[in-house]
């Protein structure tokens, strides 16, 4: 059932690092050139990534600026709150977890392949399998993906979503239930990894709370919780304001 939970907004913005709304950041950043804004409020298109983010949560103005630009009714998928604004409605929320690479040893993968908008069907057909997180028809814009073939066959990806300067995400981490066991996914991260030390970023990465066997083997190969996170798809009011 929908819920409507009022927010009184503090007087103040209260983020204090880059890492704490890297969709904002990545979206007024790196990712400027695919960013949909108005005013206050930015989203990836449809298509690219399900993010929107907002200038700051405390600020009514940010949320009526969202209520713009995905318009009247609509679900759309906030991180970084909790609470919303009368008027709107939290269909969804969850917790997760932020980790980063701080001990994570970073290599190149010879076998690995850079995948490009050719392999995006195959790449969908995988992420239906595996469920990592969403993948859309455009997401392979984001960044570099890697992925493995075994006779030609796709069976395991990773690659780069969010750009917040100085960090990159590590995303879509996948590997097909019949190849599971053989480190492939650890050898993904750790190519992705390497190029985005490469540039000078460091690799971070979010995973829901509830997937504990996936944040065992991101603690067991370097990363280290950094914070938990929490996203809500809300839906907009049925009226703009």
């Amino acid at each position: 059932m929908s819920t409507s939970v009022h927010h009184t907004p503090p007087p103040h913005p209260t983020r204090s690092h880059v890492l704490d709304s890297p969709a904002w950041a990545s979206l007024t950043g790196a990712h400027t050139g695919l960013a949909e804004r108005v005013g206050r409020a930015v989203r990836y298109p449809t298509d690219v990534c399900p993010f929107t983010a907002l200038e700051d949560p405390a600020d009514p103005r940010a949320w009526d600026d969202l209520a713009r630009l995905v318009g009247p009714g609509t679900v759309t998928q906030v991180h970084a709150v909790r609470t919303v604004p009368a008027g709107w409605e939290v269909e969804r929320s969850g917790e997760g977890v932020q980790l980063v690479g701080t001990a994570l040893h970073s290599e190149p993968a010879p076998e690995a392949v850079r995948l490009g908008p050719a392999d995006v069907p195959e790449i969908l057909n995988l992420i239906a399998l595996t469920r990592p997180g969403p993948f859309l028809p455009r997401t392979i814009e984001l960044g570099t993906y890697l992925g493995i073939r075994d006779r030609g066959r796709l069976i395991a990806l990773a690659g780069e979503r969010l750009r917040p300067p100085g960090w990159t995400e590590i995303s879509a981490v996948c590997t097909h239930p019949d190849h599971r066991g053989r480190g492939l996914a650890t050898r993904l991260v750790r190519a992705v990894a390497a190029a985005v030390r490469e540039r000078g970023d460091t690799p971070f990465l979010h995973a829901a709370a509830s997937n504990t066997e996936a944040i065992r083997l991101y603690e067991s190969i370097g990363f280290t919780l950094r914070r938990r996170t929490w996203f809500a798809l809300v839906r907009t009011p049925p009226t703009a304001r």
